[in-house]
């Protein structure tokens, strides 16, 4: 119980420190976070920003439409402050993996967005296979390279 309170209390105080800062810092602070510019201005996000760039279909797409929950705005403003402070602790303390890779939260988040956008499409197949697993283009180190099944 007293670890439940201590999570509701930590993510209302990160909630309400990332409020006050949205609201009195500086000028389009958020659409500023959200470009895949601003992304891609950590040197180890630069070869995931260049597979983006050039993936064609997904061009249109904000790194945040597909890396953060898109189904309620407290749910996205949440994880992009959890997420953006976990970055930036881990690149500032030198800790960066050579190797990015999703965590599970992220394939879950991901495999959302996915199927919110394309929602249509995927309504008779199976859903709990990650799409990814098929659409092997999408991912960042595979854009552009056609794999053998």
């Amino acid at each position: 119980m007293k670890k439940i309170l201590l999570i509701f209390l930590l993510i209302g105080l990160i909630g309400a420190i990332s409020g006050f800062f949205i609201a009195f810092g500086p000028p389009k602070l958020m659409a500023k976070t959200s470009s895949p510019e601003y992304c891609a201005s950590c040197h180890v996000m630069q070869s995931q920003y260049e597979d983006w760039f050039h993936s064609g279909a997904h061009k249109k797409a904000k790194c945040v439409d597909c890396h953060l929950p898109n189904n309620n705005k407290t749910a996205h403003y949440i994880w992009k402050s959890i997420d953006g402070l976990k970055d930036v602790l881990v690149f500032y303390s030198g800790n960066t993996p050579e190797n990015i890779k999703l965590t599970n939260r992220g394939k879950n988040v991901l495999q959302a967005n996915c199927i919110k956008c394309h929602d249509t499409t995927v309504e008779h197949i199976d859903q709990q296979r990650n799409c990814w697993d098929c659409h092997r283009r999408v991912q960042h180190k595979q854009t552009g390279i056609r794999e053998k099944i």
